[in-house]
C-alpha cells in the first residue's frame, strides 16, 4: 500500500513540475509578431540532379583484331565522321576476298545445276528429288551471299568514326599495336553543345511539371549564380531517386550558353508552375493544424487569439491565405506551441 502511495505521489509531483516548467517558459518566452502583408509568390517544384549530355556516344569495335591506328587522345575535338581508331584490315580483307571467291564458286555451281535440269523443267518432269537438288543449290547460294556481306561488314566495322562533332572525354586504349576486342577498347565522345540538366522529380510532384515550364538552376560549382532553363522532356519510365524513392528524370535545357559546365556537376532546380501577385502571405512558422483545420495566432489588444484560416498555395517559406485574416493583422510567428487563448503576449 505504501509503495502504491509513493508511486502516485511521484507521478503527481512530475506532472506538477512539468506544468510549472511550461508555465514558467510561457512567461519568459518572447514571441515574434509580424504584420500580415500582401506580396508576390512563386509556386514551384524543387528537385536535385546532375549535368549530362544528350549526345554521348561510347564507340566499341564489333570484332577482335590488332589495333593499328588511334587518331585521338583525351580532350581532343573531333569532327562528325572523323576516324577515331581502326583495326588491322589485312586479315579482314583476306577473309572478305576468300568469301567472295566462295560465292563465285557457289554461283557457278548454282548456274550449272540450273542448266543440268533445264530440260526436265521445260517438260514439267521435275520430280521431288530434282526439286530438292534445285532448292539446296539456291540455299547454298544464299548462304554464300550472306557470308560475303558479313565479311564486308567486318571490314567496315574495323574502323570507328565519330557520329557527331564533339570532344573525347574518355578512352581506355590510347596506343596502337595491341590486340583488342569488343570489351577491351572504347572511346567516349560527347557534344558539349548538347549539355542539359537531368533533375529527378519525385512521383508526387511530376504531375505538376509541364513541358516548357521555366526553371531556375542552382549549380553547386557556381554557388553565387542562378541559371535559367526550360523543361524539355519528362521520361515515361520511373527511376530511383538518391533517397531510394520513385522519381522521373526531367530534362532541363539551359537558356544561355553551356561552355562553363562539365558532365556530372550536381545542383538543384526550382521548376516554376505559376506566379501569384498581391496575395496575403504568412510565414510557414506561423500556422498550425488541428483536426484537419488550419490556424494562426493573432494579437488582439495584446492577447493571443486563435483564428482559423483558408490556405491556398504553400511555398518553402510562406503560405497563401485565402480568408480568415486581413492585411494589417498582427500574427505570432514563433513559439506558437506555447500559446493559449487569451494569453498576454510579450514580443521580442
Amino acid at each position: 500500500m505504501m509503495k502504491k502511495i509513493i508511486i502516485i505521489f511521484t507521478v503527481v509531483l512530475l506532472a506538477l513540475a512539468g506544468f510549472l516548467a511550461i508555465k514558467n517558459l510561457r512567461k519568459k518566452a518572447p514571441f515574434s509578431v509580424e504584420t500580415v502583408k500582401k506580396g508576390d509568390m512563386e509556386i514551384f517544384t524543387s528537385a536535385s540532379g546532375e549535368i549530362k549530355a544528350e549526345k554521348d556516344a561510347t564507340l566499341r569495335f564489333q570484332t577482335s583484331g590488332l589495333l593499328s591506328f588511334v587518331g585521338i587522345k583525351k580532350g581532343d575535338r573531333v569532327r562528325k565522321g572523323q576516324t577515331v581508331a581502326s583495326l588491322d584490315k589485312r586479315d579482314l580483307q583476306k577473309r572478305f576476298e576468300k568469301e567472295m571467291n566462295d560465292y563465285l564458286n557457289e554461283r557457278w555451281d548454282f548456274e550449272q545445276t540450273q542448266e543440268d535440269y533445264e530440260d526436265e523443267k521445260e517438260k514439267s518432269l521435275v520430280t521431288d528429288s530434282i526439286k530438292r537438288i534445285l532448292e539446296k543449290s539456291q540455299f547454298d547460294l544464299n548462304n554464300s551471299v550472306l557470308d560475303v556481306e558479313i565479311a564486308d561488314l567486318a571490314v567496315r566495322f574495323s574502323s570507328l568514326s565519330s557520329p557527331f562533332e564533339g570532344v573525347v572525354v574518355d578512352l581506355d586504349q590510347p596506343y596502337a599495336g595491341v590486340n583488342v576486342g569488343p570489351t577491351t577498347a572504347f572511346y567516349r565522345i560527347v557534344d558539349p553543345q548538347s549539355i542539359y540538366f537531368e533533375a529527378k522529380v519525385d512521383e508526387t510532384d511530376v504531375a505538376r511539371v509541364k513541358i516548357g515550364d521555366k526553371v531556375k538552376l542552382f549549380i553547386d560549382a557556381y554557388p553565387e549564380e542562378v541559371f535559367e532553363g526550360t523543361v524539355g522532356k519528362i521520361d515515361l519510365e520511373a527511376s530511383t531517386s538518391s533517397g531510394g524513392g520513385t522519381a522521373y528524370n526531367t530534362w532541363i535545357y539551359f537558356t544561355g550558353g553551356t561552355e562553363n559546365f562539365r558532365l556530372g556537376m550536381n545542383g538543384d532546380v526550382e521548376i516554376l508552375h505559376s506566379s501569384l501577385t498581391d496575395v496575403l502571405l504568412v510565414p510557414i512558422s506561423a500556422f498550425s493544424e488541428k483536426n484537419g483545420k488550419t490556424f494562426v495566432w493573432k494579437v488582439v489588444d495584446g492577447k493571443a487569439t486563435r483564428a482559423e484560416i483558408e490556405v491556398g498555395n504553400i511555398g518553402d517559406d510562406y503560405i497563401q491565405v485565402i480568408s480568415g485574416i486581413s492585411e494589417g493583422d498582427q500574427i505570432i510567428t514563433s513559439n506558437i506551441s506555447l500559446l493559449t487563448e487569451g494569453m498576454s503576449i510579450k514580443t521580442q
